[in-house]
């Protein structure tokens, strides 16, 4: 009469015995059997909800570690955030070199460089300072030529000339043989009579350069053409002699690279065609004995 007990309905249904009293549990389902399968009901459906309680929780820590750890990545990849980082940095380590600098500099940083104007250079004015012997000695410097001007207004500012024998004949030789050629026309007459002088090929005196030769062969056609040698142009004469003591004194030689041999326009001599040209300047023509 038991056979269709409670204990032996399907698992999963409805609890029937829990809606009667337990009297009538007795009757509905007596044995002792269908007891037992209905404790064992009750604690399948307890480990059922334990299981998906516990599920649950589980899921729900899953989710919270996922989103914690998206936000750990977003933060760890966001450019925004990394550029503040070594913007902050950077701020920093320009605070402490700034601190490093004393207070003078700072300031001087801040101000900024001073403009200088540039003046304007003068020019310098030219000095005609005489050029005696005595006044070429000490306003020369030692190894460097003496300055000079190719002009009267400068020569007349040296003092009255004066000196020895060689003097004498350097002023005697540039009268008669150049004194009606321009001022670097003399000058250049001169550079040949002591060019001669320095060289061991003549003499090693001005006397002894413009007295060579005898008559019908003389270096310098004055000294044996017969006549006098008295100077009667007292302008051209003074000039000469001013001439003579500023080459004497050391005045550079830059008019004919170095002559040795000079001659007029007129004529052409046979070593002419022989001696290489270094200049031509008035009436003469000027060369260099190789």
């Amino acid at each position: 009469m038991f056979e269709n007990c409670v204990a032996f309905l399907p698992l999963g249904w409805p609890d029937p015995i829990s809606a009667v009293t337990p009297n009538a549990r007795r009757k509905v389902c007596p044995c002792g059997a269908a007891r037992m399968r209905l404790k064992q009901y009750r604690g399948y459906h307890k480990m059922r909800l334990n299981t998906v309680w516990i599920t649950a929780v589980a899921a729900l820590c899953t989710v919270a570690g996922m989103a914690a750890a998206d936000v750990t990545l977003s933060t760890a990849t966001d450019p925004t955030s990394l550029i503040g980082t070594q913007f902050a940095s950077l701020l920093g380590a320009e605070h402490q070199t700034v601190d490093g600098i004393s207070s003078a500099k700072r300031t001087a940083m801040a101000v900024g460089p001073k403009l200088i104007v540039p003046q304007p250079i003068a020019k310098a004015a030219k000095v005609k300072a005489p050029l005696g012997k005595a006044a070429a000695a000490s306003t020369a410097e030692p190894g460097k030529p003496v300055l000079i001007e190719y002009s009267a207004d400068w020569l007349y500012t040296q003092a009255a000339p004066t000196g020895d024998a060689q003097w004498e004949c350097l002023k005697t030789a540039l009268y008669f043989e150049a004194r009606g050629e321009s001022l670097k026309g003399q000058f250049a007459v001169a550079e040949v009579i002591l060019n001669r002088v320095d060289s061991p090929a003549y003499p090693k005196t001005v006397c002894g350069v413009v007295g060579q030769g005898s008559r019908g062969a003389c270096q310098f056609s004055y000294h044996c053409d017969g006549q006098g040698e008295a100077m009667h142009e007292r302008g051209a004469a003074d000039l000469a002699g001013r001439i003579a003591r500023v080459m004497l004194d050391g005045a550079p030689r830059g008019l004919t690279s170095g002559a040795t041999y000079f001659h007029s326009r007129a004529v052409r001599p046979s070593w002419s065609r022989k001696f290489p040209q270094t200049a031509s300047i008035g009436a003469h023509l000027f060369y260099r004995q190789p």
